[in-house]
């Protein structure tokens, strides 16, 4: 009988700028680190607010149980849609085409984009208007699925009135408290990986 025994062996290809320390060693806007095709994890570009931190502990959490998590940092990740109430940030949220082929190629979106609800919300909406796939929101603030709701996005327990849809994909679960620029808990991490893992059957059990 041959067992394996350690670790898991992963193909991750490499962000095409270099790491922000803030970040966690997270990469710049406008990249991309691949590997497989199961989770992309969406994460603004790091920043002295925007810390991006729990991004990496998180994608090591879902490799370590065999999930295949890539990492695509959004170019344009700061401020809100142009269509969201709150635009006193100067910036504008959204997605390069680019992006947007990126993200539908993958079987589950897992989307961490800052602590301002009323941002969470709408920046979330304008992923899911683009793209067709079950999504996963991590934040630090609380939030539930009638704040989504009641914007017109598809989510598992709460749906909005048909003729108030205005997205493809539909948010499948939600994990708050992740607070960004510290060491994610473990009992986060769990509940996270558990998550995912019910939104990939496959893996489901998982272990090496």
């Amino acid at each position: 009988m041959k067992q394996r025994i350690g670790r898991r062996l992963s193909f991750v290809e490499c962000r095409e700028s270099m790491g922000l320390g803030s970040g966690g060693s997270l990469a710049q806007r406008a990249t991309i680190s691949e590997s497989g095709r199961d989770v992309v994890v969406i994460a603004m570009g790091p920043g002295r607010r925007h810390i991006t931190k729990p991004v990496c502990e998180i994608t090591y959490a879902l490799r370590e149980e065999g999930i295949d998590a890539s990492v695509l940092v959004v170019n344009a990740g700061g401020g809100v849609p142009a269509d969201a109430p709150d635009i006193m940030t100067g910036t504008y949220f959204g997605l390069d085409p680019i992006e947007v082929e990126r993200i539908q190629q993958f079987k589950v979106a897992l989307i961490h984009l800052g602590n301002v609800r009323a941002h969470i919300i709408y920046k979330a909406r304008l992923i899911l208007r683009n793209v067709n796939i079950p999504a996963m929101i991590v934040s630090q603030c609380p939030i539930d699925f009638e704040d989504f709701a009641a914007i017109g996005v598809k989510t598992k327990d709460v749906m909005p009135k048909d003729e108030d849809i205005s997205v493809k994909g539909e948010i499948r679960e939600i994990t708050t408290g992740v607070i960004r620029g510290v060491t994610c808990p473990q009992d986060k991490l769990d509940e996270i990986v558990s998550k995912i893992q019910s939104m990939l059957p496959e893996k489901r059990g998982h272990s090496d």
